[in-house]
Formats: C-alpha cells, sequence, structure tokens
C-alpha cells in the first residue's frame, strides 16, 4: 500500500524563504534554522514566535522549506498547521507576516491574534 505524502505544517514563500537566509548568514552564531511557534500573551491570547534553532529537540516537528529548515514545539503544531510565512516590506516598516488559517481574530495593532487548534485529521 502506498502511503501518501504527508503534507506540510508550514510553508515560506521566497521572500520569507530569502529574509531568513539572509538574517542566518549574517548571524554571529552557527544555527540550524529557525524555531516557530506560538506562546500566551498580547490582548488578543496569543502571539506567534520566531527564533534562531541551535539544536532540535526530540519530539520537535522538522520542516524544510525553500531551503530553510523550520522546527516547530509539537505544542504549537495543531495552532501552526497550514500557516503560511511571508515576509513583507511597506513604507515604514518590514516584517513577517503568519498568514494562518486557523487564526480566527487579531487585535488591532497586530502584534497577538486568537488561534484555533486545528481539526486533528
Amino acid at each position: 500500500m502506498t502511503r501518501r505524502p504527508r503534507p506540510q505544517a508550514i510553508t515560506l514563500t521566497d521572500r520569507a524563504a530569502a529574509r531568513m537566509q539572509a538574517i542566518m548568514e549574517r548571524a554571529d552564531n552557527e544555527f540550524i534554522g529557525v524555531r516557530i511557534g506560538v506562546k500566551n500573551g498580547g490582548c488578543a491570547g496569543m502571539e506567534y514566535t520566531l527564533d534562531y534553532a541551535t539544536e532540535a529537540a526530540p519530539l520537535d516537528e522538522k520542516v524544510e522549506d525553500r531551503g530553510v529548515t523550520i522546527l516547530i514545539d509539537p505544542k504549537a503544531i495543531l495552532f501552526l498547521l497550514g500557516t503560511e510565512v511571508d515576509y513583507v516590506t511597506e513604507k515604514l516598516s518590514s516584517r513577517f507576516v503568519f498568514n494562518n488559517p486557523n487564526q480566527t481574530d487579531a487585535c488591532g495593532c497586530g502584534e497577538s491574534v486568537t488561534i484555533v487548534p486545528a481539526a486533528a485529521v
């Protein structure tokens, strides 16, 4: 029986991947990739996190996309399933943007969000 490939939990746009690669190349230390997650906080309840990854934990979800290694804490995976990370540059700012189908609301400043875990498949 042939198993169909499991879809990636997170994908990157070309702009996001290029920016992540550029940031890691200029960093003072060696990193194996980027750690993406969520934490409680902000007026809408949750905030996205984006950090350098120096090592993988045994239960991390590992995603390889456009030359970038992404590690996701298992507690965050259901909140992030189907998310596309983009990098946008506007007149006065530039930032990573999370296009998350599980996000149901966001605060006015855009710093925190409300996310409902994806239904188990």
